[in-house]
């Protein structure tokens, strides 16, 4: 069964692949909207078949009907995209992450980077954290050897993390597995936050761009983070609880003191509790 179509292009020359899904660690949609900007328009290198990866009942296309008229469907996938920036080629792997043959989908993608001559991969993410909106974007570092991270990035947190792995994951463990250089970079978005956060997508392509050696952010994303900052800055304003929460996140930041894992659990449940449920809502 054939699972992917590729079409190289012409002169590629020691690509970095980025890749970055719309999944659990996602926050912020931070991830897709770098991966997005980084795509652009660019043309499609690999297209996945889509019948082979996802459950279209879990993640359902989505119809459009014009005046009663069923007129259209668009279909989650997986795409490959390449662009040249500054006499460097990307590829941007996104899209959709794969609800089925993960270990099936690794082993094609290593077969990809392979086949493409890829130097570097780059994977993206983001990722819920009790963090202010007040301070810069903090991104934390994964990576297959050392030296990759780039930038005030180090590898993180440390000692041993269980957690539920991604997709994303998976590929770039794999990838680096197969003996090349991987490495990833998380951003973290206020937990607070259930809408897009644009801050974040900023710090993914400040990171992404250092190993480019070009400046890869979109000034429109650095003009929606500034008016996301002062629409939170005048929530948090209006209200005694939400400003005190704030300045103890601040404060956590600012003494470069991480809660433990339990602690991280009780502060944001008691937080939710103390509002009422309405940090669930889109600000």
């Amino acid at each position: 069964m054939t699972r992917y179509r590729i079409d190289r292009p012409p002169d590629l020359r020691a690509p970095v692949l980025v890749a970055a899904f719309d999944s659990w660690i996602d926050a912020g949609d931070a991830s897709s909207t770098a991966a997005d900007t980084l795509a652009g328009d660019g043309p499609t290198v690999v297209d996945f078949d889509a019948d082979t990866l996802f459950d279209y009942r879990s993640r359902r296309p989505t119809l459009e009907i014009h005046d009663g008229r069923l007129a259209d469907l668009t279909w989650p996938g997986l795409t490959l995209r390449h662009r040249r920036v500054a006499g460097h080629d990307l590829l941007v792997l996104s899209g959709a992450e794969p609800d089925f043959r993960w270990r099936e989908f690794a082993a094609d993608v290593v077969d990809i980077v392979r086949e493409l001559d890829v130097a570097l991969w780059i994977s993206l993410g983001a990722i819920p954290a009790a963090v202010p909106h007040t301070r810069a974007v903090n991104v934390l570092g994964s990576t297959s050897r050392p030296g990759l991270l780039l930038g005030n990035v180090a590898p993180g947190p440390a000692g041993i993390l269980r957690v539920p792995s991604a997709a994303i994951s998976v590929l770039e463990s794999s990838v680096g597995a197969a003996g090349v250089a991987a490495c990833g970079y998380y951003a973290q978005v206020p937990h607070y936050i259930s809408g897009p956060y644009p801050a974040a997508a900023v710090a993914l392509l400040t990171a992404v761009g250092r190993h480019v050696e070009t400046d890869l952010v979109d000034p429109a994303l650095i003009e929606e983070a500034g008016q996301l900052r002062e629409r939170l800055d005048a929530a948090a304003a209006l209200e005694d609880t939400t400003r005190a929460y704030v300045e103890r996140l601040e404060a956590m930041v600012d003494e470069e003191r991480l809660p433990s894992g339990d602690d991280l659990i009780s502060e944001i449940e008691r937080f939710l509790r103390d509002r009422g449920g309405e940090g669930q809502e889109r600000t």
